[in-house]
């Protein structure tokens, strides 16, 4: 395969510079053209692409004899496999924590240890190329898309977690991919939406946004880019993705990276809206991305592989820049061993969602779990109580996002735990309807900075009832800067069952909490916090 590319037509080896998402369950009529025409080099899945893990294993067999039948090299298949708040596949396997729950555990081996495992099941049912760790520096409280995505706010400490994710990764035999170079930390605009821009001077970022990325460089098979402005490294205005001082400069010729470089989706507003994915796709491929990935338009993806083409033959693109990607991405694919056939589903569902996966991932999800102020000396919660739980509305509030049902309250949690209790929706009339009648209140936010409604019920009950009330944040610890005068506040970092579990057990005293901040909340609360 690393040879025989040479012979290929130019199309045949533009195919393999593009990652495609498709629509369904099964492969999309469209995809199987694309691929028999001629051959793409990977496709990536989303959730409405996946029933369960059985199902991917299917779909995955399904594209590889699809490829194989063609005469077509084997495809990466890819997913956001996160972990926490952004994850695909959730049915079937052992879902690992998200990045700032990692962070709060403390330990870099967690990490490592987690990524490892959900890289053996993502492998296991046919996908070998996580777009996972987040690797930006989340320093920017405001920031609408990484948050709880990233480790934490401080770059050396993001970096060590980072490295740990990408070493656990490609031990399973599934490439990482760093993300979003050279930085989405620090942005209050989401690059699905428009397109941010980042002012900082060069000294700056390399203090910060710079870190991780210089860290996990050598070891990380992929860095995906960031549709994101930065005047210090190119002043053109030009976003990262298609910035040749940027990728070709900067990532390759600089820091070194020898991988794969391959572009955020170009169908995202920020290069949508100013370039689309034909031109966006040319300039990637000339700053000197290796892959350029568009997730949902068939006519898009196939207008842009065309655009490249014609590139090509008009002298803007030179066939030699194509040869180099190529050879570096079939590289990539023989290291990996990615042709090798998948075992059958009964061999395949042994290796996944096992007790000790479930045990190992449990203990780090508890560990995080992090104990803020407990003034009001509220905890434990007494189990003769009457006890009233106020749920809030779970909801996308980054276009990364893909909510699932199922993943229930914490209400449900604690009702096992205790006798008299009452669970109330936030969005419910009668949310705050006759609170006297309550010994004890515990107030679940998600993302009340962000979410008006959520933040109203807060601040109303912080009037009426703030002395017998326990916060428990279960996305953004950033909320207890809504209700500050709050005495008793417990911080987790996303609403999954095991973090859901994790968090009753630590409110009624089963679990000793250990996490600490992996954020800067206050001056009060610095990285690093935890109540004594």
């Amino acid at each position: 395969m690393t040879e025989q590319w040479k012979h290929w037509s130019l199309r045949e080896k533009v195919g393999q510079l593009f990652v495609f998402g498709f629509h369904g369950y099964a492969p999309s009529a469209e995809i199987v053209d694309m691929i028999q025409r001629f051959g793409v080099g990977g496709l990536v899945y989303f959730t409405r692409n996946i029933v369960d893990a059985k199902q991917v294993h299917g779909l995955s067999a399904s594209l590889a004899q699809t490829a194989s039948a063609a005469g077509r090299p084997p495809m990466f298949l890819a997913v956001d496999q996160e972990g926490g708040m952004v994850a695909r596949l959730v049915k079937g396997v052992t879902l690992i924590p998200g990045n700032m729950a990692l962070g709060a555990t403390g330990s870099p081996e967690a990490a490592r240890e987690t990524a490892r495992i959900s890289g053996e099941q993502l492998r296991a049912v046919g996908i070998n190329l996580n777009f996972a760790p987040c690797i930006d520096v989340n320093n920017n409280p405001d920031n609408p898309v990484i948050n709880v995505r990233s480790y934490g706010d401080n770059a050396k400490f993001v970096s060590e977690f980072g490295l740990a994710a990408v070493r656990g990764y490609q031990e399973a035999g599934v490439s990482a991919t760093v993300k979003h170079f050279p930085g989405h930390g620090d942005t209050n605009v989401d690059s699905h939406r428009d397109l941010p821009l980042l002012p900082h001077d060069r000294e700056r970022l390399e203090a910060i946004e710079l870190v991780p990325f210089r860290q996990s460089a050598g070891d990380t098979d992929f860095i995906m880019t960031a549709h994101v402005c930065l005047p210090a490294l190119d002043p053109t205005g030009v976003p990262s993705t298609l910035s040749q001082p940027v990728l070709t400069g900067l990532l390759r010729e600089e820091i070194g990276f020898g991988g794969i470089i391959i572009t955020d989706c170009l169908e995202m507003n920020a290069i949508d809206k100013f370039y689309g994915p034909e031109k966006g796709a040319v300039m990637a491929l000339q700053a000197g991305a290796d892959m350029v990935l568009i997730c949902h338009t068939p006519a898009k993806q196939l207008a842009a592989v065309e655009a490249v083409v014609r590139a090509v033959e008009q002298g803007k693109l030179s066939e030699s820049r194509i040869d180099e990607s190529v050879g570096r991405i079939l590289r990539a694919k023989a290291a990996r061993g990615i042709d090798e056939p998948l075992a059958p589903w009964e061999q395949v569902e042994q290796q996944l969602d096992t007790k000790d996966q479930r045990e190992k991932v449990r203990q780090w999800s508890e560990s995080s779990v992090t104990l803020v102020k407990d003034e009001a000396g509220l905890l434990p919660l007494r189990s003769d109580a009457k006890t009233l739980v106020l749920w809030p509305e779970i909801v996308a509030v980054s276009e990364a996002d893909e909510m699932m049902d199922g993943d229930g309250t914490l209400g449900a949690r604690l009702a096992s735990r205790i006798g008299d209790l009452t669970e109330r929706r936030m969005n419910e009339p009668d949310a705050l309807h006759n609170l006297e009648a309550f010994e004890q209140i515990v107030f679940v936010s998600y993302d009340a900075a962000k979410l008006p409604a959520e933040r109203a019920v807060a601040e109303r009950l912080m009037q009426i009832a703030q002395e017998k009330t326990v916060a428990v944040s279960v996305r953004n610890p950033m909320d207890l800067l809504v209700y500050p005068q709050v005495g008793t506040f417990l911080a987790t970092y996303e609403s999954r069952p095991l973090a859901l579990e994790a968090a009753a057990k630590v409110l009624t005293g089963e679990v000793a909490p250990s996490g600490k901040l992996p954020v800067g909340i206050s001056e009060q609360y610095p990285l690093g916090w935890s109540w004594k």
